[in-house]
This record gives C-alpha cells, structure tokens and sequence, in this order.
C-alpha cells in the first residue's frame, strides 16, 4: 500500500510557520520531514520548539531542503518579495506548493509561479486558512439557496488589527523590500477573498479604491479599502487596517437573506465557530422589533481550520504521488482572482482614485 502520509519541508522560521508546523502535526497524513534556514541554528531551535520528530532533517538552507528527495511538499511562508524565486524552485524541483499569501507582489508573479507548477505538475495551494473550515462550506449552503437567501446585492468586509509601534516600524510586512504590498497584501487579501467567495468567485468589473488611504514613511500601505461593483448590480467593499482594534466582518445581503460573521479570519474559539442568518426580515406591529428574528448557528470542528488546509493539501497531494491524479486548479484559480482584484485596488490608489476595469 503506497504511503499517504506526506512528507513536508518548511522554508525558513517566520512566525506564521510556527501555526503551519502545528497544523502539520494535527493534520493525520503528514508529517514534518525537514526545515531550512539561512543559519543552521536557527533552523535547529526552531525545529526543537515546535514539536519537529527527532528523526527530522535539520538544513542550513533553504537549496538543501529541495534537494532532499523525501521531500513532498513545500511550505513557504517567506516575504511576498521572495516568493517568486523559491516558489518557482520548489514547483521546478517537483516538489507540491503550499504558498502564504499574498502569493506574489503582482498577478504577473503569480503568474509565473502558476506556471511553473502547471508545467511540473504540482499542487499549490495558498495559505488561505478560513476557506477550510467547515463552517465556510455550511455558509456557502445558506448563500446558495434560492428560498433561504437568494440573490446576491451586497458584500461587506473589514479586517483590522492595531499593531503597536514595534510592528509598524519593524514587522516585515511594512517593509517596501520584503513585503511592499503592507495591509492590503495581508489583512487586504482576506477581505477581498472573502468578497469573491461570497460572490461565488465571479470577478467584478471594476475596483475603486476608497480616498485617504493611510502610507507609512517608507510609503507602503498601512490602511486602505476600495468598492467593486459587478455588470449585474452587485456591489462590495472593504476596509483593511494596522491601524484600528481587531476586527474581521463579513456581511453578505441577498434579496432574501443576510449573513453576518464577525470572526471570519480566524474564528473566536479553535473548535467552535458560528454565523449569523436572517431570513425574509421584517418589523413587528409599531416597528418594535424584528421578526422573524436572525439565527444563530454554531459549526463544530475536531481540527483547526489550519490543520483542514493542510489535511486537504495533502490528500490532494497524495492523490497525485499515489493515484497519478491531476493536480486541483481550484486553487490556483482562486489564488490568481484575489490577486487581480488586489492590483486592481493598487492601481485604481496610484491613478488618483480613478476606477479601474478588472482583465482576467
């Protein structure tokens, strides 16, 4: 019987590796195999205090851990600027890509890096934690029904966090060479993934983005949003912030139905996450109230939604190494539309604020 269990090597020690590294861990068809550093000891501490087997290879670089041919997978979660060299390396080294977002600075890096795991025949994926949480999919149920919701008219998303000076000075992610895209490329791509899976991946026609977005000294982004607007009539828009308290919204309005969820990032509780619906609203006699009045409903899960993505990359992957099956494009495709709508949203603020159309 062909082994299952996957067989993953992590570029580098970033923070977000740390909760990748457990997810691997939960996720019962993988394993850490490997971790690389630019220095040996740092690669050393940090396979020791996150829970790496005894037996885990230990590399000084991140060369030697795709040249190790055990190696399934790859997780990368390096700044945005180096992800088109090392994602290209690991798609060329036919290694499976599980990417951080944002996957590239610009949709012609993804682009490339797509490609390149097109033409080896690897899976990629993104690291999109929330679209594998089960509630994600009973909410998709609820958007879906034409009796319950029916049609999409409006999005709404808001993802912020205030990060202290330390961050805003220091944190890669307002850094213009390591990641230049600042907000709108780490809490701007939730907010803009979350208006696309709402809207059933259809891409709007055209982005505007909102006026005084907030520049750090070094002129990346610390605080924008944009409207986007379909050919249908749908509309949308987001907030996305270092700058304001910890907040993460969606709310979708159909002609029939709302939905509201107000942890959609990273749910309030690791086992537990809940949503809000309403169905055919109205007023009470004197407009005293609501009736009938929104549900609550609660979604359980055995593993965080981390541990889902990675269990679900590496079936997909063994399928591939087992079964000789295609590798998924859902991913890629999702991965490539978040990222026009975001170049959308950076051009549409360097134009002055002008509307800008969205090409697939």
């Amino acid at each position: 019987m062909a082994n299952s269990t996957i067989r993953f090597g992590i570029l580098g020690c970033a923070d977000i590796a740390r909760k990748v590294s457990r997810a691997i861990l939960l996720s019962q068809n993988a394993t850490l195999y490997a971790v690389g550093s630019r220095s040996i000891e740092k690669a050393r501490k940090f396979a020791a205090e996150n829970g790496f087997p005894s037996t885990a290879k230990v590399y000084g670089s991140y060369e030697e851990v795709l040249d190790d041919p055990n190696v399934d997978a790859v997780y990368v979660p390096l700044p945005t600027s180096l992800h088109i060299k090392w994602a290209v390396l690991v798609a060329q080294k036919k290694k499976h890509l599980l990417c951080e977002k944002p996957v590239g600075l610009n949709v012609k890096e993804v682009d490339v890096i797509l490609e390149a795991c097109e033409s080896n025949g690897v899976q990629f994926m993104d690291g999109t934690m929330w679209m594998h949480h089960p509630r994600t999919a009973k909410m998709r149920e609820f958007l879906s029904d034409p009796q319950q919701f029916g049609e999409l008219k409006t999005v709404n998303t808001c993802f912020t966090f205030s990060a202290d000076q330390n961050f805003l000075e220091n944190d890669i992610r307002v850094k213009p060479d390591l990641d230049a895209l600042g907000a709108i490329g780490d809490v701007g791509w939730y907010c803009i993934r979350g208006i696309l899976w709402a809207a059933d991946f259809e891409l709007p026609k055209s982005v505007i983005a909102l006026r005084n977005p907030v520049f750090n000294k070094t002129g990346v982004i610390i605080s924008c949003g944009a409207s986007l607007s379909w050919e249908d009539g749908k509309v949308a828009s987001f907030h996305c912030s270092f700058l304001s308290n910890l907040t993460m919204d969606l709310t979708a309005v159909g002609t029939k139905g709302t939905l509201h969820i107000h942890d959609f990032v990273i749910p309030f509780e690791e086992k537990k996450a809940s949503f809000v619906s309403a169905v055919e609203s109205g007023f009470k006699e004197l407009v005293t109230g609501w009736e009938p009045e929104p549900s609550e409903h609660t979604v359980m899960t055995d593993i965080p939604q981390e541990a889902l993505m990675v269990k679900e990359f590496s079936r997909l992957v063994a399928s591939i190494k087992n079964e000789g099956s295609k590798p998924e494009k859902k991913w890629p495709t999702l991965s490539r539309k978040t990222t026009l709508v975001l170049d959308a949203v950076k051009t549409s603020i360097e134009k002055g604020f002008e509307a800008v159309e969205i090409i697939s």
